[in-house]
């Protein structure tokens, strides 16, 4: 016993039989040897296990990263992701698919069908006609879809999905991203917007271009040539100006500097201008464009500037919302005031008829002609119509069928009446905005009626119902693409511009019947 308390683990009687003793012995030996490999073992198994833990954590940290790393890249891609079990109508969404929402993560689940209610009920629609054409063998679709937030705003998303089957083929799970594409989809829509405006200024171009080819009288082909190119000069002046500042204004002295141009040889300024720096609108621009050019060109033949020694001053300036031009010529032949009207002085006329409160003024003195005019910058949709339409109105003959034409460019409702007056119809206009067109109709009865699409950026649409309730037939003019036109307007004839002369009479007989012209000829 004292040698078990002595740390003894087993003992050898006395006298010592060998063969016990070399027994115990091997025992002992055996015993240390798988001591030492079980601590072979155990070392061997920490090292692995603290080898496997350090992995594991590498592991987890790599995910953890991973799914940081994800999460931050859909969340600068403005995405989400989201897993939908489709026969419990649950759904499962990270971080960036509640941002998509605007929700904010619950502590618990979300009411069954709540998320649904959040997609467009068409776009909804959608997705389960794409989820249900899903196959095995082509589990993915994508899905452009409308979400409708809590707060009322629409956004709009790229859903890309695949479809996980069950056993049985049918679909189970549907895991998906969410792209917000709302931005791409706006820009999308202003360019189309961009698009389309810019086909209606070209469009409306053409048409006034046209206007001025067929408006056009001169004594000789040269004389006819020269006068339009210098009005589609004056045009594409403006134009240019406009375009370089994104259509917001042109500058009204870099316009007169252009204009003025070729009267400045050497050092010899025989037109000088003065006044404030003013940004014209854009509707404004072509109109002091055309009225400057067609001053100059009435110097450059008859007035101060077909002389060597005659000379033109230019002054504006801006009083009550009004741009104030004020020409004066000097020192060029004797003026007589004209007999009759040109080409250039109805263009000056026409031109200034936009606005109530617009008015020019030519002074025919000897030493030569004072022109004024003033001209409304106030947008013509803010402004009250001027009356000239339903003033003419009171004088047109009873027994003619009258004719109302709405047009804000000036020359090209000077065309339009010149065609209608050649066909023996009497002329109510052309009106330039709204406010003068119902002054207009307010005033008179009408048989018809010619009507731009957009006048202004303001649609002629609740005017022409207005007219059809009345019993009034219309055709419509546009600088826009042609397309078909909503109920009641789907039968009214719908022209693009420019517009054939021929064009306008078939279209006009196609709701009123054979012309003035046409039936004189008819009854001979």
């Amino acid at each position: 016993m004292r040698g078990y308390s002595a740390g003894a683990v087993d003992y050898v009687p006395v006298p010592v039989v060998p063969d016990v003793l070399r027994a115990k012995v091997r025992i002992f030996t055996e015993l240390y040897r798988k001591t030492r490999m079980l601590e072979e073992l155990n070392r061997d198994l920490e090292s692995r296990v603290w080898e496997r833990t350090a992995a594991l954590e590498a592991s987890a940290a790599r995910l953890r990263d991973s799914e940081r790393g994800r999460t931050l890249a859909l969340a600068a891609g403005n995405m989400g992701s989201w897993e939908y079990l489709i026969d419990e109508d649950s759904w499962s969404l990270d971080e960036g698919q509640y941002r998509i929402f605007e929700l904010e993560p619950p502590k618990e689940d979300l009411p069954r069908g709540y998320v649904r209610s959040l997609f467009h009920p068409d776009d909804w629609e959608g997705m389960q006609r794409a989820w249900r054409r899903a196959t095995p063998s082509e589990p993915s679709f994508q899905q452009e879809i409308r979400i409708v937030r809590a707060s009322g705003e629409t956004r709009w998303g790229l859903v890309a999905a695949a479809v996980t089957f069950g056993a049985e083929g049918q679909p189970q799970r549907i895991s998906g991203v969410t792209v917000d594409i709302t931005d791409r989809k706006e820009a999308e829509r202003r360019q189309l917007l961009l698009a389309r405006e810019v086909d209606h200024r070209a469009r409306n171009a053409l048409a006034v271009v046209q206007a001025i080819v067929r408006l056009g009288r001169s004594k000789s082909v040269e004389e006819y040539i020269a006068a339009v190119e210098g009005r589609v000069r004056a045009l594409s002046l403006s134009h240019d100006l406009l375009s370089q500042s994104r259509w917001q204004g042109a500058d009204i002295g870099r316009l007169v500097a252009e204009e003025f141009a070729p009267y400045q040889v050497d050092s010899e300024r025989r037109a000088v201008f003065s006044g404030p720096s003013i940004i014209l609108p854009a509707d404004r621009a072509q109109s002091v464009a055309l009225v400057i050019h067609e001053l100059a060109t009435n110097a450059a033949k008859y007035g101060a500037l077909s002389s060597s020694s005659g000379r033109v001053d230019l002054r504006w300036d801006i009083r009550d919302g009004f741009l104030i031009l004020d020409w004066t010529e000097t020192g060029g032949p004797v003026v007589e005031k004209p007999t009759a009207k040109g080409l250039g002085t109805k263009i000056i006329e026409s031109t200034v008829q936009h606005h109530k409160g617009d008015h020019a003024s030519f002074d025919w003195r000897p030493q030569g002609l004072r022109f004024k005019v003033a001209l409304c910058l106030v947008p013509r949709h803010e402004s009250v119509s001027s009356t000239s339409a339903a003033d003419t109105a009171t004088s047109l003959e009873p027994q003619k069928r009258q004719i109302l034409v709405v047009e804000d460019e000036p020359l090209v409702g000077m065309w339009t009446n010149e065609v209608l007056d050649d066909l023996g119809y009497k002329v109510l206009g052309p009106c330039l905005d709204l406010a003068e067109a119902h002054e207009a109709i307010a005033a008179t009865q009408v048989d018809g009626a010619v009507l731009d699409v957009n006048l202004a950026g303001v649609p002629i649409f609740p005017f022409a119902r207005l007219l059809l309730e009345r019993g009034v037939p219309v055709v419509f003019l546009t600088g826009y693409e042609k397309t078909v036109l909503d109920s009641p307007f789907n039968r009214a004839p719908l022209l693009q511009k420019p517009i054939a002369a021929e064009d306008l009479v078939r279209a006009l007989e196609t709701v009123l019947g054979p012309s003035p012209q046409r039936r004189r000829l008819l009854e001979c």
